[in-house]
């Protein structure tokens, strides 16, 4: 497995076990990760830290140079909101471990230039259809239904 896809899994674990939901993302840039992090909405009370929020928020600010040379890659695909990341910042890669639980914009990311690569990855798959069959209510309110 992709070394960057296994850090996205850890990310997406340790968001399990604080009791929040199972998805992570990590930024790399240069074969380097510079930002990480998990779904925080439930720790933190948020209505805005997705994974892929979290992880570049905790990338910290980066020059758009930089961005421009990211990937992004993200266990879940990635929702709308994520996806407007993604287009304002001009990260021009993310990989995707999964779209079959949840299918954000891909095809309107791509028409972007985006390139989106789905690895489909069975580990992602059952974290998150695991914790969307115990926790359908809070897996609605996370998805915005």
């Amino acid at each position: 497995m992709n070394k960057y896809l296994q850090a996205a899994i850890e990310e997406a674990k340790k968001g399990l076990a604080e009791g929040g939901i199972p998805i992570g993302s990590v930024l790399i840039i240069d074969g380097r990760i510079v930002g990480r992090g998990h779904n925080r909405r439930v720790q933190k009370g948020s209505t805005i830290l997705h994974a892929e929020m979290d992880c570049l928020e905790n990338a910290g600010r980066l020059k758009a140079g930089d961005y421009r040379k990211a990937i992004l890659y993200s266990t879940l695909s990635p929702c709308d909101m994520c996806s407007g990341a993604i287009l304002l910042y001009g990260i021009p890669k993310v990989v995707i471990g999964e779209n079959r639980t949840f299918r954000g914009p891909e095809n309107y990311v791509r028409s972007r230039g985006v390139e989106i690569e789905v690895v489909d990855d069975v580990e992602c798959r059952k974290l998150i259809e695991s914790f969307i069959s115990n926790n359908p209510v809070l897996w609605n309110e996370d998805i915005g239904d």
